[in-house]
């Protein structure tokens, strides 16, 4: 059977493909009216803008999918899921999950498949009104190309047993796949999760039932998937999050065991299965998989008298130092701690045979309960990195005695060569990576940033690297991996690629980069992964067939891809620009700004602190979750302290010793909407200093909907009126590179990376200060702009600060023109690489605009007439052109 028989393969603007080796999917439950009070008040008011940041924070907070429903007595269902979803498909950040079309009725159900983009699931379909009904609707899902989640349900009702439920499935099954010729890989099943604990004796064994129904299902039901709603469960205990969060934790560690591979779960109600009260959990897996007859009654009396948690004191915490030798080094090594490392080397290295043993047994015992705690999801990358910390001050101090005795080099798991590629300057996620990587035993050769490809294979071919990873954050960067694997090809060296990077995805690389190169490429999205990625390119015993695997999967993959984008609706430019957005011009008087010019700006460190938006500083150390929520998530929460709490730590040592520079320069011009597309900056006089070139949405808009530019925001010449645009770059990175460095050079790479992270929040909480002080002083045009730091973030102020490289217009060449207007190099010292990124890499730029409906969106793919066009109005080759717009180009 081909690779596509075997996974369930969903899509929203990236694939989501469940095979074996994926962990749990978490289907994100807040865009539900069922069970979201804010999320239905929001629908019922149609205030639809906000309903999109309960969207947007269920993706951030990791769902990887979103369950959207619609089902309440005083809403028009259709009306509102086909809105809602339209609106989902033009906020790239939320519609790069797939959706699940959530619904009891048909009719709201295949409004959504309508308007659904990608590949989403529908559930749900059941038995309950017969056969006909039931084949009906999965022929029209299986005709507009969704996976769907069949309930156990039939006419005479519910599956409450484990037979009626294994009954029902097999029955459903069997319809689906020999009826309905339905993929049984796009079946989910819901076997239904009813509460325990209630006190009736006939629910007593509603999960375990649950339990050995998915196992059954899994092992009689070749590739379908099993789902459930996890709170169903602890509805008996209301009011008891304590022991609510424990029961679902514990039901979701057996149900996931015996095969359930799905599920709406809300982690803010999770506890860490091995973090439960052990008398707890206990009690709470007797009630759930029945193991005794009073186990409810001894459940609700330990519920009644739970108060508070224990805490370890401080002389239990420092018990383990009177444990053997490596127990201490690999609590050292787990918790991070190393205050005691060098004399805790220094007793292990007197009872090795030779100095290399130390490292070769001690230490990587202890990391390898490090992998093996942060591979199962009991660990998370602070962690890890500082236990990579302690790991280095160890080696550092061993090896001036592994040297004296030359007795070689320890043995590793393998040799990878990392770089950020040519151009590109931002190198976070590389080193996340390189100290996962190293964690678990990988020797790392790290070549930086802005590495040119013969650099990087000549090292490779020098050092016989077994793999090589290449890190880009700016869309350019993604030509230079695709030109790197060319080369590699012509030259014959089959050293396997891993890709990363935000603007990397798994569909650019089986795109664009995989088909250059005979070898294997793989794209790796987090840190999280990495390791079992290189475990498996290296694998002596399964590596044929995990590249063959992966191979087939790209193929598909990119397929798919091209058939898709063959398939969808373009308009001609001509036609976008037909249909561009039309602002009542006539009725409107732009804002005429109390400042015109370029003006510099160099505030105080402590001035920009109250602006940072700390959400990315998590996702930036693999922890999701909004802030400040995160601090208090059940499974994150204690690790997010701790990582905040040093981050305080830093953050003050940066603004009290002037650890950092933050410089500014920025201008507001005169400005008028010229040829559709593109925007004339005058001077004071009136004469034409320079012209910004926009880009057009080119897919076909539902209707009503406009085929936007950002030229569109600007007042057209011909209107009469004078308008205005304002372009900034700011950065606080002078003075982070010296730092981190400086870090390295003790071995600490969790505070190199943390200086960088800072830098970075810094940055970007200085762009959002100087857009305040523009709005408010130098423009003027929001001098009565009341906003908190949280109103901010969440962007509801006037106006807008678009960026080059960034979704409204990927064009990074536009960065060319603000160097010049506003002479940046010269007020700032801030560089553009020949890829055009910025350095420092702690570095913002973009433009205002001050149109009250101006707002952000998502330029999509374009066509070849669009880039001709653009190609001929920046004065440029069409094959430059489609270099710098690649990764919006529509095959």
């Amino acid at each position: 059977m081909a690779a596509k028989d075997k996974y369930l393969q969903l899509s929203g603007l990236e694939p989501l493909v469940v095979t074996p080796e994926s962990n749990f999917i978490n289907v994100g439950e807040r865009t539900n009216v069922t069970g979201s009070r804010k999320f239905l008040r929001l629908i019922k008011e149609e205030k639809y803008e906000e309903a999109l940041d309960v969207a947007r924070a269920q993706v951030e907070g990791g769902a990887q999918i979103i369950d959207i429903n619609m089902d309440e007595g005083m809403l028009d269902g259709v009306h509102a899921m086909t809105t809602f979803l339209n609106l989902i498909a033009a906020e790239p950040d939320i519609a790069r999950v797939p959706v699940m079309i959530d619904s009891s009725k048909w009719e709201i159900i295949e409004a959504g498949l309508k308007v659904t983009q990608g590949k989403s699931v529908v559930n749900s379909i059941s038995l309950k009104e017969g056969e006909e009904l039931f084949i009906s609707h999965a022929k029209k899902v299986k005709r507009y190309g969704a996976a769907v989640i069949v309930m156990a349900f039939d006419e005479v009702g519910q599956a409450d047993t484990y037979q009626r439920r294994i009954d029902i499935c097999k029955r459903s099954y069997d319809i689906l796949v020999d009826k309905v010729g339905f993929p049984p890989q796009d079946i989910i099943f819901d076997p239904n999760i009813f509460p325990v604990a209630t006190g009736m004796e006939e629910h007593r064994k509603n999960a375990l039932d649950f339990f050995q129904a998915t196992k059954w299902i899994r092992e009689n039901l070749p590739y379908a998937h099993v789902s459930g709603g996890v709170s169903n469960v602890s509805f008996s205990f209301r009011g008891n999050d304590r022991v609510r969060e424990a029961m679902h934790s514990a039901f979701l560690y057996h149900a996931i065991q015996n095969g359930m591979d799905m599920g709406i779960v809300n982690p803010e109600m999770l506890e860490v299965y091995d973090a439960i009260d052990k008398e707890l959990l206990q009690h709470v897996e007797d009630v759930l998989l029945d193991r005794c007859d009073d186990a409810t009654e001894r459940l609700l009396v330990l519920a009644e008298n739970l108060k508070g948690n224990v805490r370890v004191n401080e002389k239990q915490a420092q018990e383990w130092r009177s444990l053997p030798i490596q127990e201490r080094l690999t609590h050292a090594l787990v918790k991070g701690i190393d205050e005691f490392i060098v004399q805790d080397i220094e007793e292990a290295r007197q009872q090795a045979a030779k100095p290399i043993e130390v490292i070769e047994i001690n230490l990587m015992a202890g990391m390898n309960v490090v992998g093996d705690l942060f591979g199962s999801g009991k660990m998370f990358l602070p962690q890890v990195v500082k236990s990579a910390r302690v790991m280095k001050k160890a080696v550092a101090y061993l090896l001036p005695f592994i040297e004296a005795e030359k007795d070689g080099r320890s043995s590793s798991a393998g040799k990878v060569l990392m770089a950020t590629v040519k151009g590109d300057v931002h190198d976070i996620g590389k080193n996340i990576v390189a100290v996962v990587l190293a964690c678990n035993n990988f020797e790392i050769i790290d070549l930086g940033v802005m590495v040119p490809p013969e650099k990087i294979i000549e090292t490779a071919i020098k050092e016989q690297v077994d793999i090589i990873g290449l890190s880009g954050l700016i869309t350019p960067s993604l030509d230079e991996m695709v030109y790197l694997a060319k080369e590699m090809d012509k030259l014959n060296i089959s050293i396997p690629i891993m890709i990363g990077g935000a603007t990397t995805s798994r569909a650019h690389t089986a795109v664009k980069i995989a088909p250059e190169y005979r070898e294997t490429v793989v794209h790796v999205n987090d840190a999280s992964r990495a390791v079992t990625v290189a475990g498996n390119l290296l694998n002596a015993n399964t590596k044929i067939d995990y590249n063959a695997k992966l191979r087939a999967e790209y193929d598909e993959l990119r397929e798919g891809y091209l058939s898709r984008a063959r398939d969808k609706d373009y308009l001609t430019i001509a036609q976008a620009r037909a249909n561009k957005l039309r602002l009542y011009w006539n009725n409107f008087i732009p804002y005429k700004p109390e400042f015109i010019g370029v003006a510099t700006i160099e505030p105080q460190l402590s001035e920009l602190v109250k602006y940072i938006d700390w959400t990315p500083f998590f996702r930036t150390w693999d922890l999701h979750g909004k802030y400040p929520a995160i601090l208090n998530d059940e499974v994150v929460g204690e690790q997010a302290q701790l990582l905040f709490k040093d981050a305080q730590k830093m953050l003050r040592k940066i603004v009290n010793e002037n650890w950092l520079q933050a410089k500014g320069v920025y201008g507001i011009f005169p400005a008028n909407q010229v040829q559709d597309d593109d925007i004339e900056v005058y001077n004071e006089k009136g004469s034409a200093i320079a012209k910004f070139l926009t880009l057009r949405q080119q897919s076909k808009k539902t209707k009503g909907a406009s085929n936007i530019a950002l030229a569109d925001f600007i007042a057209p010449k011909e209107s009469g009126k004078q308008d205005y645009i304002g372009a900034f770059c700011v950065t606080t990175g002078f003075g982070t590179e010296k730092k981190a460095k400086e870090f390295e050079a003790q071995h600490d790479d969790y505070n190199s990376i943390m200086i960088k992270a800072l830098a970075d929040r810094l940055a970007e909480a200085f762009a959002e200060y100087l857009h305040k002080e523009v709005r408010k002083e130098t423009w003027g045009y929001a001098k009565n702009e009341i906003l908190s730091n949280d109103a901010l973030i969440k962007e509801e102020y006037k106006g807008i600060r678009p960026a080059p490289g960034y979704p409204a217009c990927p064009d990074h060449l536009e960065k060319k023109t603000i160097w010049q207007l506003l002479n940046v190099e010269q007020n700032t010292g801030v560089k553009l690489t020949e890829s055009l990124a910025m350095w420092p890499a702690a570095s913002v730029s973009g433009y205002y605009f001050a149109h009250p409906e101006s707002k952000y969106f998502g330029l999509g793919k374009i066509k070849q007439d669009q880039i001709k066009d653009y190609a001929k109005r920046r004065n440029i080759t069409l094959a430059e052109a489609e270099k710098w717009l690649n990764p919006n180009i529509s095959e």
